[in-house]
């Protein structure tokens, strides 16, 4: 049983900080950059209900089995693969599940920290005046000199680094702890500032009817041509992108949730720790909705925007409305916190596993990880300038691109599908009612029951939908 392991790393010093960590791995800028826009980009309420439904089915599923695995291991991912392989008498070829998640956390950070420091050069752009009256053109020039010009972008990809290992360094007590403790509360409530300003300042009524209206027609019909002779057909393309994304939102597969699972007080409930992540990780992308589309409706600007709609399209809101100068402030550091809480997760397993499996002391090894990140990113760095052109580009991706398509398109999925068949037929039902310690059996067997079917059914059709095969 897990109780009669210790963790090398420490523990959470109770259950409330083990959520307030997950839940900051889990809320990023997949929560705050992507989810709006892809939102806007696929009809509104219908597709936020069928996430949901994504999250229920697949997410909280697949995250009560990840974090079970590594309370049971209260090692790094590798190392807790490795033994619980062992122990159940089943393949050492399963280590390779904690090997893929620390190389996708690993690469996911190599890009994941050039976007965030485009957030931190905005912080400044905002705080500065810089977006104030700024017109379409301008805020589109604002953001294409930040992104063509690589010491600018190398230089808040470096900031964006030290601060990430700066905090892991320090360990899970008086590191981790320590900055979710802060950076958590201060998301939550720089998220509420901005929608009680997009309920004064914005169309908050259209924002609502927009997110919570549902209209299925919008989800499962793409249209084109003219309004005079209009074709709509079929599609599940928004259905596999919010699958994707509700697997991508809550950092399954990468790594992160084993890790900080393997700091998890035996006391603590895994049931209820995930249903409460999962609602908190929802609540964070449903409140940034609501603080970001009022503003755009306000605005007269469009929804869909798609991923310019944070860079390119707020700015310009923020820059003719009351109070924007401010607001576009502390927006912009809400966009960094959330960054900031995943990316130190994203760098715990590949540190965790060095100090426990290597015997390197924790600074020494965060450094290491850090620097190659570092160097990794320089690639996502020129992908927008020097290396944007196509005789740099593979498969006729950027290497920033390349890698962001490896990583949550690839890697992630199978992560997360290894993760429910060994948990579902490797292991045995044995480990799971032990860990989950669930009292009432039917919950148990419906758990059971998503986990070696619906789950691993669900994330295999991302996956071949991912690399397109249909």
């Amino acid at each position: 049983m897990s109780s009669k392991r210790e963790s090398v790393h420490g523990m959470w010093s109770s259950r409330a900080v083990f959520i307030m960590a997950t839940v900051g791995s889990a809320v990023g800028l997949g929560n705050i950059w992507k989810f709006p826009y892809i939102t806007g980009e696929y009809g509104g309420g219908a597709f936020v209900l069928v996430y949901l439904l994504c999250v229920a089915l697949i997410g909280v599923p697949i995250m009560m089995a990840e974090l079970l695995l590594g309370r049971r291991g209260r090692s790094s991912p590798i190392s807790t693969m490795t033994r619980l392989a062992r122990e159940e008498g089943s393949s050492p070829a399963w280590s390779l599940v904690g090997y893929s998640g620390v190389v996708a956390g690993f690469l996911i950070l190599s890009f994941y920290s050039v976007i965030a420091g485009w957030a931190l050069a905005y912080v400044f752009q905002a705080a500065s005046g810089g977006l104030n009256g700024v017109s379409a053109e301008g805020s589109a020039k604002l953001f294409a000199d930040l992104v063509g010009s690589p010491p600018r972008l190398l230089v808040w990809h470096t900031v964006f680094i030290v601060m990430t290992v700066a905090v892991v360094a320090r360990g899970v007590r008086d590191g981790l702890e320590r900055a979710v403790t802060i950076l958590m509360p201060a998301l939550f409530v720089m998220l509420l500032i901005m929608v009680g300003y997009a309920y004064l300042e914005g169309d908050f009524v259209r924002a609502l009817d927009f997110l919570f209206d549902v209209n299925f027609a919008k989800v499962f019909e793409i249209c084109t041509g003219s309004a005079e002779q209009l074709q709509c057909q079929f599609s599940g393309e928004p259905v596999l992108v919010a699958m994707g994304h509700a697997f991508f939102t809550l950092s399954l597969g990468m790594g992160a949730i084993m890790a900080y699972g393997a700091y998890v007080p035996d006391r603590a409930s895994i049931t209820g720790a995930t249903i409460t992540i999962a609602v908190a990780d929802t609540v964070v992308a449903l409140l940034a909705g609501m603080a970001i589309f009022p503003i755009v409706f306000a605005s007269g600007l469009e929804p869909s925007a798609g991923p310019g709609l944070i860079f390119q399209t707020l700015p310009i809101a923020f820059g003719n409305m009351p109070g924007g100068q401010w607001f576009g402030t502390i927006f912009f550091i809400l966009l960094v916190f959330a960054a900031w809480s995943s990316s130190i997760s994203l760098v715990e397993p590949a540190v965790a596993w060095l100090v426990d499996s290597r015997g390197w002391r924790r600074g020494t090894a965060a450094a290491v990880v850090g620097m190659l990140a570092w160097t990794l990113g320089i690639g996502s760095v020129l992908s927008f300038n020097v290396w944007s052109g196509e005789d740099y580009q593979l498969f006729g991706r950027t290497i920033f691109d390349l890698k962001d398509f490896l990583a949550s398109n690839v890697m992630l999925p199978l992560g997360g599908l290894m993760i429910a068949l060994f948990v579902g037929y490797g292991a045995g039902r044995h480990m799971a009612l032990d860990e989950l310690a669930i009292r009432r059996q039917q919950l148990f067997d419906a758990w059971w029951l998503v986990i070696r079917f619906v789950s691993p059914v669900g994330i295999g059709i991302v996956f071949l939908n991912s690399i397109g095969v249909f």
